[in-house]
């Protein structure tokens, strides 16, 4: 299975996974509103309680100081022991509304009685919110001898308590409702009893202000919804990330773990198969050529033939996964020297000379004769032209024609070139050819087998040289695969600073004026090895 598939498996089994997920989230959150009546999630009716209750908690002393203001204010159109009666009532019931809420906050959990703990702050708020629109009677047994301010206060003190009522209560509409309503119709009645058109709009303002609070109230609360929906999404993604790290961190422990698993297999396999082919293919090739004697039958001699061939194949193919499994570990180190890429190509092809031409291909080389040498590991560079030529040569039908190139290339370093007139291979399994053990269809079908490690193993290797490997194909009409090795891999020559033996024929004259040195402007200098001079 290619990595593209693996891929479109592994998005298709999670987005699967996702709507799974989504489901199920779903039909929760509709039981979870079918069992509350509500729309609200346990935990967040939790949080809105809780954070009711530290409101009142962290407020409690500037509650206590404004009932006594309007106490104090009472007095002067009341007799004090009305206002200091009311007073204590108020006290009284804020103590029984605080003591509540301490308990909330000391002992209250997220799996507790949230219906039973409701009723209790509704009860005792409605407590609060009664004793509160007390203020709105205390001092009407004058037989309507109040000053006018006294009604203007008391509407005043309405709006006050509204105000502060809906900062506290906005997390739990319910306890507004039962906090405030008692209030604004025991004002609006003190004020409709007046029996003036003036009082009557205070009335109806007292009833138009509260209304216009309760709708403040409503979007704060529904901003503090959003607020604690988003804590709950964020504290959700550190839980799932926490989760996928623990995942990752097990998965590059297994990674590791396969690594030198794999690593101690391959110098196992390394060892062990070796040792064997050596004799295989030493006494396969003794009783091929016959050493010792001719065989009795001559098919004999065509089985040992097909034993070395066999064992060969599978030395070559044991050193090819030695070597791509040495450079994806990044234990692949380069031996580099100084060679002319030129002679490398010229080296390769004659070792593959006698296969093409018993193939009846036509090989042509083209070579430039000043190429500059280049600071490169050898056998490696050696083991990509003929991992190339060989794919050439094995692809390439009877009667076709392989071309080797070497040359400059426009950015000052040097390009290896081959083509070949073979089947050519489709512009879609291009990457599937550059993958391990990926081959063709139509090349599988029409020449040798193969391992498939061969394009593999030259793209790392000059990727590890810094260059870049481009492969063009065209179907039945042939490939082309160009090697670039970088500028910084070639090596620039110096011109020397006087002609060489000048120094053996110079006279003793007078000094003569002196003339500027030859400017010699090198190649910048290799990063891998110090400019030489020719």
């Amino acid at each position: 299975m290619d990595n593209d598939t693996r891929s479109q498996i592994l998005a298709e089994l999670r987005s699967r996974h996702a709507a799974r997920k989504r489901a199920d989230e779903d039909v929760k959150a509709a039981r979870d509103r079918l069992t509350r009546g509500g729309d609200i999630k346990p935990e967040f009716e939790f949080e809105l309680m809780g954070l009711f209750a530290r409101n009142e908690l962290s407020a409690a002393v500037t509650i206590w100081a404004l009932a006594a203001i309007f106490a104090l204010a009472s007095m002067f159109w009341a007799p004090w022991f009305e206002g200091s009666l009311w007073l204590t009532l108020v006290i009284a019931s804020k103590v029984i509304l605080l003591e509540l809420c301490r308990r909330f906050v000391a002992h209250a959990r997220h799996d507790s009685d949230l219906k039973l703990w409701r009723r209790r702050f509704i009860l005792a708020e409605l407590f609060c919110g009664v004793v509160w629109a007390g203020f709105a009677l205390v001092g009407m047994g004058a037989g309507g001898s109040e000053p006018f301010s006294s009604h203007v206060f008391i509407f005043a003190s309405l709006i006050v308590l509204l105000a502060v009522r809906m900062t506290f209560t906005s997390p739990m509409m319910s306890l507004l409702y039962v906090g405030t309503i008692p209030m604004t119709i025991a004002v609006s009645t003190r004020l409709i009893m007046m029996g003036e058109p003036f009082y009557y709009a205070l009335a109806a303002m007292a009833v138009g202000v509260h209304i216009y609070f309760v709708f403040l109230a409503k979007g704060i609360r529904q901003t503090t919804l959003q607020m604690l929906a988003f804590r709950a999404e964020k504290d959700m993604l550190i839980a799932e990330l926490h989760e996928e790290k623990l995942v990752s961190d097990e998965a590059r422990r297994r990674a590791e773990a396969g690594s030198k698993a794999k690593s101690r297999f391959l110098a196992t396999m390394s060892h062990e198969l070796r040792t064997p082919l050596n004799a295989i293919m030493g006494f396969s090739e003794v009783m091929k050529d016959e050493m010792f004697g001719q065989h009795s039958a001559p098919v004999y001699r065509e089985y040992a033939n097909d034993i070395y061939d066999s064992g060969r194949h599978l030395l070559q193919l044991i050193n090819e996964i030695l070597d791509l499994s040495r450079i994806e570990a990044g234990r692949y180190e380069l031996v580099e020297e100084r060679a002319h890429l030129g002679d490398i190509a010229q080296d390769c092809q004659r070792l593959l000379t006698l296969r093409a031409d018993s193939k009846g291909l036509e090989v042509s080389m083209e070579i430039d004769s000043d190429l500059p040498q280049v600071w490169v590991d050898v056998r490696a560079m050696r083991q990509i032209c003929l991992n190339l030529l060989s794919n050439a040569i094995k692809f390439t039908p009877k009667g076709g024609r392989v071309s080797l190139a070497v040359g400059q290339a426009a950015d000052g370093g040097q390009i290896l070139i081959i083509r070949d007139t073979g089947p050519g291979i489709p512009a879609d399994e291009i990457p599937k050819v550059l993958q391990a053990f990926g081959q063709g269809s139509l090349a599988h079908e029409t020449a040798e087998g193969g391992t498939g490690l061969g394009l593999p193993i030259v793209k790392s290797l000059i990727e590890l040289h810094g260059g870049t490997f481009d492969l063009s194909s065209e179907l039945r009409k042939g490939t082309e695969v160009r090697v670039f090795l970088p500028p910084k891999r070639v090596l620039a020559t110096v011109a020397p600073l006087q002609p060489l033996g000048a120094e053996r024929h110079r006279q003793p004259t007078p000094p003569p004026t002196r003339k500027p040195r030859l400017k010699v402007t090198p190649r910048p200098p290799s990063p891998l090895r110090p400019t030489r001079v020719a």
